[in-house]
């Protein structure tokens, strides 16, 4: 079993940034991805990054040169968030593939309102 606990969301202004962190536990293997997903309300759960435990990443086209996702250890993963609209405003998750299963964490509130 796999946990992943995100933190790092919040209130902020149209322009602002805001750094999301995900710390993954339990039975990992060295070869995965990992990415973040969000959904806002009366929406579908959309892709927004992924990083490879390689290095690879890749962005939704929405958040190309806006957002960065990188990898600090194996077992986390962040997503800084620059330029912020209020259409980012969502529920942010983390996930994690593995061995052909994914892993979600409970999500963090992002709210970008003046």
């Amino acid at each position: 079993q796999v946990q992943l606990v995100e933190s790092g969301g919040g209130l902020v202004q149209p322009g602002g940034s805001l750094r999301l962190s995900c710390a993954a536990s339990g039975r990992l293997y060295h070869i995965d991805i990992m990415g973040w997903y969000r959904q806002a309300p009366g929406k579908q759960r959309e892709f927004v990054a992924s990083i490879t435990s390689g290095g690879m990443t890749k962005y939704a086209d929405f958040v190309k040169g806006r957002f960065a996702i990188s990898r600090d250890n194996p077992n986390t993963v962040d997503l800084q968030m620059n330029s912020l609209k209020p259409e980012d405003t969502a529920v942010y998750y983390c996930k994690r593939n593995q061995v052909g299963l994914g892993y979600w964490g409970q999500g963090t509130q992002v709210t970008v309102s003046s």
